[in-house]
């Protein structure tokens, strides 16, 4: 009797010491990417240099997690200036009136170990459609530096630009419809 008292007790700590978990992105150890196809032959890589993520999780392989992701749309970087100035403006993101797009996660389901289909809704330019991407989690571990723990998580997947009406006028032979998306992020233990 009092081994399984003690059994129980462990497995309730344990529990209890994941439960309902927060975790943010380090924006020093975090990347949000994309790559679209220009004219047809040629792709262009972009990053958004300014954006947070959140996790809530209660279990410790973040099958039930939900994801929270702000990202500031001035901060698209393409390292050309020109190109990064026109896609700030009303063309395309249009900055002034849509400052930030926003994905909230609806539903997580496994495909094998650690590795899942994120659904969720995405708002680019005023537009919200619901989108699923492959997500990894690669891992929690103790941080050496923070002795916090971190964890770790690429996503990838595609959207189409013609499901938010970003830059019709671009037309599919000039911009892909099809933009792909490629993150990675820490996340540390809040």
């Amino acid at each position: 009797m009092k081994k399984t008292i003690i059994l129980f007790a462990v497995a309730l700590l344990s529990t209890a010491a994941f439960a309902q978990s927060t975790w943010k992105n380090d924006p020093m150890h975090s990347k949000l990417g994309f790559t679209i196809t220009h004219l047809m032959v040629s792709d262009v890589d972009g990053i958004f240099k300014d954006f947070h993520c959140t996790i809530v999780a209660s279990k410790p392989d973040f099958s039930d997690a939900q994801f929270q992701l702000t990202v500031n749309t001035t901060s698209v970087n393409t390292d050309v200036d020109y190109r990064d100035n026109d896609l700030r403006g009303a063309n395309y993101f249009d900055v002034a009136n849509f400052p930030t797009m926003i994905f909230t996660s609806t539903g997580i389901s496994t495909v094998s170990t650690n590795h899942y289909k994120l659904s969720g809704n995405l708002t680019l330019h005023g537009v919200t459609k619901p989108v699923t991407m492959d997500l990894w989690y690669r891992g929690t571990i103790t941080n050496p530096m923070s002795k916090k723990d971190d964890a770790g998580f690429k996503l990838t997947g595609v959207i189409k630009r013609s499901d938010f009406k970003f830059a019709p006028q671009a037309g599919s032979t000039m911009l892909s419809d099809e933009i792909t998306i490629n993150a990675n992020g820490e996340f540390g233990k809040n």
